[in-house]
């Protein structure tokens, strides 16, 4: 479909259009805004790297950018990468038509045709045909979420496993702590800007007059309080991280106090002997001086009173 077809369709009451351009250049998107009239603040919006999660209402249409998210296997060979993948997804909504851009093909919109089969029956009514495309559209980016925070939770699961486990390096468990934790910033600033993009959504279908009788009003509903979930999951992953860090440094610490407690007890018993040899080493005669019982009496002296400091020390658990 052409852009000259497309404006053609626009005034069609009884047609309603999705058209969907992937890595647009921005000379093509500049033609379609003079086409349909879209706010030019909205076209830049479109093509910028780094715009945050949002819905704009402007005089003929609403503008909305959200960003689906997933999880790479293979970060690569650096192990403080982030895994996370984000796919931004922008729309201009107007009364007959949608459109979609996005900056390449990483968004799967199959699954949101997939999405749009399933409610082939709310489609029928031609006046609310472009919000039931525009739920499918962030229901498949929501459910994305759902996805990405459960793998999140499952990786939180191998770390705390690692925690205890004598066998794992604190570098590892500090390196998985350090990547989780950069993964859920990433996915926290796009989650949470969405209940604004939703709730926006919802107030403006209500100053169209739509009342709650509307069947894809229930959806919107159920749409809002999957994006709520979504981000209580995420803020509830964010304080476990920050409790299994405060955990590995807790740990830290108690491997390091055993270590000097032993390093205190074995000073302790190394400083009998030492004490003992040094008493009966000095220049003056000694019980046993010159004898081979001296001998034997200072050797069961050393090992008489290294035997209680050790049998002590064992039992307050210091060594």
């Amino acid at each position: 479909m052409s852009l000259v077809e497309l404006s053609e369709l626009v005034g069609d009451h009884d047609v309603a259009v999705w058209f969907d351009l992937c890595g647009p250049a921005r000379e093509q998107l500049q033609t379609l805004a003079d086409e349909l009239g879209l706010d030019p603040h909205a076209v830049e919006d479109a093509v910028a790297r780094s715009e945050r999660p949002k819905t704009t209402r402007h005089a003929s249409h609403t503008f909305v950018t959200a960003y689906a998210t997933s999880l790479a296997e293979h970060p690569g060979a650096d192990p403080y990468a982030s895994r996370l993948v984000l796919s931004k997804v922008s729309a201009f909504v107007l009364p007959r038509v949608l459109i979609t851009v996005r900056p390449d093909d990483s968004f799967p919109m199959g699954e949101v045709l997939a999405r749009w089969d399933e409610n082939a029956g709310l489609l029928g009514d031609g006046d609310h045909a472009v919000d039931v495309l525009l739920h499918g559209l962030l229901d498949v980016i929501v459910d994305g979420y759902f996805d990405t925070v459960e793998t999140l939770d499952d990786a939180i699961e191998d770390v705390e496993g690692l925690l205890f486990d004598e066998q794992v390096s604190t570098g590892e468990v500090q390196r998985g702590i350090y990547r989780i934790r950069k993964e859920l910033v990433q996915l926290r600033r796009v989650v949470l800007p969405m209940r604004e993009v939703v709730n926006t959504l919802w107030r403006h279908r209500e100053d169209r007059g739509i009342d709650r009788s509307d069947p894809l009003q229930g959806h919107f509903d159920d749409l809002y309080d999957h994006v709520i979930r979504a981000a209580e999951w995420t803020e509830s992953l964010r304080d476990l991280v920050g409790t299994i860090f405060e955990t590995n440094l807790s740990l830290q610490d108690a491997q390091l106090n055993t270590v000097m407690k032993k390093l205190a007890g074995w000073a302790a018993i190394i400083a009998v002997p030492t004490a003992v040899t040094g008493w009966f080493g000095q220049n003056v005669p000694y019980p046993g001086f010159g004898s081979v019982a001296g001998l034997w009496q200072s050797a069961v002296l050393v090992v008489v009173a290294s035997l209680a400091l050790y049998l002590a020390f064992r039992r307050k658990d210091w060594l």
